[in-house]
């Protein structure tokens, strides 16, 4: 049984940080290209982030690019995303996923909550 454990969510002022993780079991990790993908209240789900097998490509988007940043540790099959002067509109619940083909990610996390006070 696959499963993806976010943690690290929480209440922070605006230009803070925060440090997200990702525990994946049941699945053989490394051959996996991990997401963190968000949901804001009353919007779509969006991409955040993504990072291939072995680590030697990482894919942003716009919106947290420069402050924002991703990582992974196959030995602890575990994905992070280091979250630096984050702003309010960074609130939301924060998803991690596997993807073993092209744009389709085929497990996902429960989410973890992120709030961003002014």
């Amino acid at each position: 049984q696959v499963q993806l454990v976010e943690s690290g969510g929480g209440l922070v002022q605006a230009g803070g940080s925060l440090r997200l993780s990702c525990a994946a079991s049941g699945l053989s990790f490394s051959r996996y290209t991990m997401g963190w993908f968000r949901q804001a209240p009353g919007k779509e789900r969006e991409f955040v982030a993504r990072i291939t097998l072995n680590g030697g490509r990482l894919y942003y988007s716009d919106s947290v690019k420069g402050r924002f940043t991703i990582s992974r540790d196959n030995a602890k099959n575990t994905v992070y995303l280091q979250m630096n002067t984050l702003k309010p509109e960074d609130t939301a619940i924060y998803y991690c996923a596997a993807s073993s083909s092209p744009a389709q990610y085929a497990y996902w996390g429960q989410g973890t909550q992120v709030t961003v006070s002014s």
